[in-house]
């Protein structure tokens, strides 16, 4: 089955389908900023707005974590992914992770 075939809800219920659960997925990454953007990113703390190198980070995380969810839930069989929820955290200054959690399900 391929990446792009599972569903991923945020939702308890997907209207129409009746599944069984099959556990917990999880999708996990760590990314860490360029120094030069780092440096960017300081000047833009002075004077205020958003610091798009910060955006891009934890956008880019968010899609490896998803991937990777995806990745979880195929290998345990599951057809969708229900109760999808974003988890994040700054390891260091320069540092963010990025987990991608739900419940993986096999339809009837």
């Amino acid at each position: 089955m391929n990446n792009t075939n599972i569903l991923i809800t945020t939702t308890e219920n997907i209207p129409g389908k009746q599944y069984e659960i099959i556990g917990e997925v999880f999708g996990l990454t760590t990314q860490s900023k360029n120094v030069v953007k780092n440096i960017g990113a300081g000047l833009k703390n002075i004077v205020g707005g958003e610091i798009k190198a910060y955006t891009e980070l934890l956008t880019e995380a968010r899609d490896i974590a998803i991937e990777r969810l995806q990745e979880n839930a195929v290998k345990m069989g599951a057809d969708a992914v229900v109760m999808m929820r974003f988890d994040s955290d700054s390891i260091s200054q320069d540092m963010e992770t990025v987990a991608a959690y739900g419940t993986a399900v096999k339809f009837k």
